[in-house]
């Protein structure tokens, strides 16, 4: 199996191979001009005769059900990370695959977090071949210094879901954590002792693989309802001692941020937003998870209350901040993505119009529309942006790959796009002439407000015109690059080695829009 080969230059001018791990791969062609052919992907058809007519799949542990899936060398193993760095699942699945002398797997999460650091010395040894899913943290910086047999494959959530549907990944064993499960295999995130609200990142997952196990510390009699994984789709449970630990949904980038620069910066998005004409009665948004994002959310509770209004939704994940406006009557949905804290996971529970969403409905591409190209205002955060307003949110300016794509590559297509964003972190510009890693296209990226001035993309001549007579700080794109670049220098480039690939950043249509390469320590 080819790690890589023959190289390319895509439509954003960056060179990607068109071999990654043995596969063929498509370069980004810009946005929208790619169009799938064929069917989706689909399972192996079963039969409930080889199936228990009482509807009991239970196993006695974890090891004897991936004994049953039939784990061996070279299957591709999938997890979801609603408990983020609360997970304990995964680890185990991998001790179990070592002890049972497997080899090459592949593992594709939905996203992996520092709890997953003792997976390393399984890269090592060849118990797992590569990662397929986002890399936070001590796994990105292993891949980065080309220590990984595979290349990474970074995808969002929608390409996540995208990638399984179209068969471009095929899942031989699906491990699902469940907060409640029955023995069928119906399952929900909402309720239990390990509760962590909704299960969509394992949608795919249930569907699409050849084997899947639901795996809960809290069994319940038939039928575990609402189900957010259907036990038609499931071939075993079982019952673990601890799923995850749920307290550990919350993390220091799903905190409503301290730093009075962070605060202005939110503050000045909000009023752009207002003065912009962008808040209105009826209109929707959606705020990252990052500190200043959530900050943003707070704002905007406070222009509606001024004004009377109400929004219509509020889309992505959940928190206690977005939980306050529903319960208050400032907006009449959360679509809610992932849950961020345990006021989320009590308002899913006990709020008729906080509904779970998933991927699928939510972010993917390859359906007949989606719900992110409804969304009024868009806030995400990124790690730099370029001149050409392209952005970054897995790799820092010294190369290194720390962060997954999440959800961030599909909110992009919301009606306005803005990244609250510091001129600089750590004595180092964040505008840059070309970022270190192209994770989505500048063509969607549309405001850009640090705490020194706002600017807008020159396409957006609407937005130009609606805050031109505004005190509004608004700065050309080279202006704030210029003011940053005045008080830190200008920033040295990553040493890499552009030979040697270690991980390619897929786009939400399934082509490749970047790569990521060695770093030379």
């Amino acid at each position: 199996m080819k790690k890589f080969d023959k190289f390319v230059t895509n439509a954003v001018g960056r060179k990607v191979p068109t071999i990654v791990n043995g596969k063929e791969q498509v370069p980004f062609m810009g946005v929208g001009k790619y169009r799938p052919t064929g069917n989706k992907a689909a399972p192996p058809i079963a039969t409930a005769a080889d199936y228990p007519e009482d509807g009991n799949k239970t196993q006695p542990d974890l090891k004897t059900a991936l004994i049953k899936a039939g784990l061996k060398d070279g299957m591709t193993i999938s997890t979801h990370h609603h408990f983020r760095n609360g997970d304990v699942l995964a680890v185990q699945i991998f001790d179990i695959a070592k002890e049972l002398g497997v080899k090459d797997l592949v593992w594709f999460p939905s996203a992996s977090f520092p709890c997953h650091q003792p997976l390393i010395k399984y890269l090592e040894d060849g118990t797992i071949h590569h990662i397929e899913g986002s890399m936070n943290g001590a796994l990105g910086r292993h891949a980065s210094y080309g220590k990984m047999a595979g290349l990474g494959v970074l995808r969002s959530h929608g390409g996540r879901y995208q990638a399984v549907q179209d068969g471009d990944v095929h899942i031989d064993i699906a491990v699902i954590a469940a907060p409640s499960a029955d023995a069928f295999g119906n399952a929900t995130g909402d309720r239990g002792p390990a509760a962590c609200g909704l299960l969509g990142f394992a949608l795919a997952d249930s569907q699409y693989a050849d084997k899947v196990i639901v795996a809960t510390d809290n069994l319940v009699p038939f039928p575990c309802i609402p189900w957010q994984i259907q036990g038609n789709y499931v071939d075993y449970v079982v019952t673990v001692d601890q799923i995850g630990i749920p307290e550990k949904i919350v993390s220091g980038t799903t905190k409503i941020t301290r730093s009075p620069d962070r605060l202005h910066i939110a503050e000045l998005s909000a009023q752009f937003c207002e003065e912009a004409g962008l808040i209105y009665d009826g209109f929707s948004f959606q705020a990252g998870a990052g500190g200043t994002s959530l900050s943003i959310g707070v704002y905007f509770a406070e222009i509606l209350k001024k004004k009377g209004w109400t929004a219509a939704f509020a889309r992505g994940g959940s928190n206690k901040y977005l939980v306050e406006m529903l319960e208050q009557g400032l907006t009449k949905f959360i679509l809610d993505g992932q849950t961020f804290d345990l006021e989320g996971v009590r308002s899913m529970r006990e709020n008729w119009n906080h509904v779970n969403t998933s991927p699928f409905t939510s972010y993917n591409y390859h359906g007949k529309g989606f719900f992110g190209t409804f969304v009024d205002i868009v806030i995400v955060g990124a790690t730099e942006v370029d001149v050409n307003f392209n952005a970054n949110v897995v790799t820092h300016s010294d190369g290194l790959l720390l962060h997954g794509i999440g959800g961030w590559q599909n909110t992009l297509f919301g009606k306005c796009t803005i990244l609250p964003i510091p001129l600089f972190r750590d004595r180092i510009p964040v505008i840059l002439d070309d970022v270190t890693t192209i994770t989505g296209p500048g063509d969607l990226i549309d405001v850009i407000v640090t705490e020194r001035g706002i600017a807008i993309n020159p396409k957006r001549t609407d937005l130009l015109e609606a805050v031109k007579d505004s005190k509004l700080p608004i700065k050309t794109i080279e202006e704030l690059k210029a003011e940053a670049e005045a008080i830190c220098g200008k920033p040295k480039k990553a040493r890499v080695d552009e030979n040697e690939p270690v991980a390619v950043i897929k786009w939400v249509d399934g082509t490749i829009i970047d790569t990521v390469w060695k770093v030379v320590e």
